[in-house]
């Protein structure tokens, strides 16, 4: 198996946007997205799976194993103004170039069946310093698309600055236009540590995007939904950076005092 999506319901959609909010700096993406498929009732109808994930399954309290996979949703367009929408969140990204070019590949051959033709990433970007008030720069596809944005505050005069966006949130904006898929990249400002999760940056990517999609959303939640999925991201992370390290490593090359290092949980 390489990358695999596994399909639970088809749904109809209408021009759906695409919306992507996957683990990264400041976990940015990830909690705005997570957000509003929590506070919107977006209903999840597909999963992806990939070998290039990390190598091991998490055990809950339960003895229940948890497989790291990304998750799509849906949501049907209920107001005036508004699209369809599909989102996607998830546990965690590939572990190597290979494997985010094939995953963020598959996540558009994917949505591009349902008719997108437009799509936001939502991420971090690491400024090594905390904001009051973090700004939302952004990065497009198409140039077009910075005149036809620039009137929801997003600071498009970064580029010189930013340089690069790594991993899915960068790939799906530019692998896109070859599936006719134009896209804009929401960046938040954020200190940048990717295990420390940044709920104000995220509150401020979404009320950006909350705007462009014409919908109402109450971030009043959204300390407390953090504190709920902190932990949990938090351990991925952790497990992520010593099973990385002990590959990196070698079978054989422990060190004496490596002991909290040991990955027991990995088969």
């Amino acid at each position: 198996m390489t990358t695999k999506i596994i399909e639970y319901e088809k749904p109809k959609l209408k021009n759906p946007i695409f919306i992507e909010g996957l683990p990264g700096v400041g976990n940015v993406g990830r909690i705005a997205a997570g957000y509003m498929v929590e506070e919107l009732g977006a209903k999840k109808f597909a999963e992806l799976i990939s070998s290039h994930f990390m190598p091991f399954v998490l055990m809950h309290q339960s003895s229940a194993v948890h497989m790291l996979k990304n998750e799509f949703y849906y949501l049907k367009a209920s107001g005036k103004n508004q699209r369809d929408l599909i989102l996607l969140i998830g546990d965690s990204q590939a572990a190597d170039a290979e494997g985010h070019y094939e995953v963020a590949d598959e996540i558009l051959k994917y949505v591009s069946k349902f008719g997108v033709k437009e799509l936001f990433t939502l991420a971090g970007l690491s400024i090594g310093e905390q904001n009051a008030k973090p700004k939302v720069i952004g990065a497009v596809s198409d140039a077009e698309l910075v005149k036809k944005y620039s009137k929801y505050g997003i600071d498009f005069s970064a580029g010189s600055k930013v340089g690069t966006i790594v991993g899915a949130s960068g790939l799906l904006l530019g692998l896109g236009k070859y599936y006719d898929i134009k896209g804009v990249g929401l960046l938040g400002e954020t200190v940048g540590f990717p295990i420390i999760p940044d709920p104000r940056s995220a509150e401020e990517v979404l009320k950006v995007l909350t705007k462009i999609l014409n919908i109402k959303l109450d971030t009043s939640k959204l300390d407390k939904k953090v504190k709920e999925m902190e932990d949990f991201i938090k351990k991925i992370q952790d497990v992520e950076r010593r099973a990385m390290s002990q590959m990196m490593r070698g079978p054989g090359e422990a060190k004496p005092g490596d002991e909290k290092e040991k990955l027991t949980y990995i088969g």
